[in-house]
């Protein structure tokens, strides 16, 4: 469903939802072209102005070791000749060497000799005096005609000369711009790969959720066979761990809901029967004899005595579910307590026949929940009291052992036992024994349930065992304590 179809509670605060697909490709997206742009603006940078300076500061280097070579006249012609060639050559410079008269003494043939006259009134209008060791720079030209030139004066076959080392900017500076466009380009073709393998990313990275998302959807319509598998990633692996979980509980509680509903409908309905046919029978037929009469009355309380049976365990599950987290825990004296939950039973004795042997050891104390104890206690005699074979005899224990400082508590029947399959369900709710019973305490299946609850919530050892024919032993371990809590001895008399 929409979530613009959800009514919107009075005062609830609205949140505008974004996609997630849109923001991890946003952000992808501009952290990226963040990523390109700086480096493009730096490209551009360095091409523009550092590898001019560079080239320019190369020049000056071959100005400077020209001019040692050519001013040291220990150094033959021939030697000095060379080394110009070779910065020529591999440096793209063009050498000449100017005597202080304006006479080209190097090169010693020129191709051009009408821009000769240019060349040198240009060279001494930069540098007009000689002084020897003396330098200048100076750029000329515009556009595809820019040049760099160093100057410096220096003595040739012992003339008063300047040396004038040229290069051209122009081509370099055309090289630049054709360089920096095309980082321009490439980082304009990054950008739109970036934006789109940043929108493939957020994709592959969205879609888990997506899918999560449309399952969950599912799983609200009830669709318990909805199974949450997304393992690409590990944060969403472990959320599809949590969701089928929460799944698997879901439809525990959505099972245990309709089979409460079913076994409450069952229970409730034969005993209503039961009442309702009874009552017609008193107003009808037996309502003058007093035999007859009080026949139907016993069994109309009968039946309602189940119906509050049943409606009290439903209660206390629920109570002991809602509050398993407010044991009220104490010092108990486990033996008193257990001789008082016994007499409640003795109106079978009496009427009905049981015997109830009883092995206890004298002032057991433990610390737990008196109310939830006691529930469980008289649980487990019930349970027994259903269960016990013909002879009616039930044996309880409670003893003590030194070897681990615990209460041993049993309680036994002489019934047909309990097989292995059976042993694994007996403590789920609204199990009952596939062997019928039909004994004065009347079970809903619940009883052993709350059971497992409470002594869960105490951390108690419990467990049940049997043999068939021969009966089953339900056993709960408390822990010994003193009789008197710890914090109240510590405290002056």
């Amino acid at each position: 469903m929409k979530s613009e179809s959800n009514p919107k509670k009075k005062g609830q605060k609205k949140f505008k939802c974004r996609n997630t697909n849109v923001i991890l490709w946003r952000y992808f997206t501009f952290f990226a072209v963040g990523i390109i742009f700086v480096v493009a603006v730096v490209c551009y940078s360095v091409l523009g102005n550092s590898f001019m300076s560079q080239q320019i500061r190369r020049v000056k280097e071959i100005g400077g070791e020209l001019t040692e070579v050519v001013d040291d006249d220990n150094i033959p012609e021939l030697v000095k000749m060379s080394k110009i060639n070779e910065y020529a050559l591999y440096d793209s410079v063009t050498v000449f060497i100017i005597s202080e008269r304006g006479v080209i003494l190097y090169p010693h043939m020129f191709a051009a000799p009408e821009k000769l006259g240019n060349l040198t009134e240009e060279v001494n209008s930069y540098m007009p005096e000689w002084d020897r060791g003396a330098v200048t720079e100076y750029t000329t030209g515009e556009g595809n005609g820019k040049t760099f030139n160093y100057v410096s004066c220096v003595k040739y076959d012992n003339l008063n000369a300047k040396l004038l080392v040229r290069y051209p900017i122009s081509p370099l500076a055309d090289s630049v711009r054709q360089t920096q466009l095309y980082v321009i380009l490439i980082s304009l073709g990054i950008i739109v790969a970036a934006f789109l393998i940043s929108y493939s990313l957020a994709e592959k990275l969205s879609r888990p959720i997506r899918d999560l998302s449309q399952k969950v959807g599912k799983l609200a319509e009830g669709d318990f066979a909805v199974e949450f598998n997304s393992a690409e990633y590990t944060e969403v692996a472990k959320l599809s761990d949590t969701l089928n979980y929460m799944r698997d509980e879901i439809k525990k509680s959505d099972d245990f809901q309709k089979e409460l509903l079913a076994n409450v409908t069952h229970d409730l309905k034969t005993p209503l029967t039961m009442i309702k046919a009874y009552a017609s029978m008193i107003q009808e037929i037996s309502g003058d004899n007093p035999e007859k009469r009080n026949k139907h009355l016993g069994v109309i309380i009968d039946e309602a005595d189940r119906l509050t049976g049943l409606v009290n365990d439903i209660l206390i599950t629920s109570k002991i579910r809602s509050g398993l987290g407010q044991l009220n825990k104490k010092v108990l004296n486990l033996t008193e307590f257990l001789y008082g939950i016994i007499a409640k039973f003795s109106y079978l004795q009496e009427a009905q026949g049981y015997n109830i042997m009883v092995d206890v050891d004298p002032n057991m104390y433990t610390l737990a929940d008196e109310e939830k104890i006691g529930q469980v206690i008289y649980n487990l005699i019930s349970n027994a009291v259903n269960y016990t074979g013909e002879d009616k005899t039930i044996y309880i224990s409670l003893k003590y052992s030194a070897e681990d400082n615990r209460i041993k508590f049993a309680v036994r029947d002489t019934g047909k036992g309990i097989d292995e399959e059976e042993k694994k369900h007996i403590w789920e709710r609204y199990y009952r024994s596939k062997d019928s019973h039909t004994r004065p305490v009347k079970g809903t299946g619940l009883g052993l349930n709350i059971v497992k609850i409470i002594l869960d919530a105490h951390s108690f050892n419990f467990g049940v065992t049997s043999e068939e024919g021969k009966g089953s032993t339900f056993y709960v371990d408390f822990p010994a304590v003193s009789s008197i809590p710890d914090e109240l001895e510590e405290k002056p008399e």
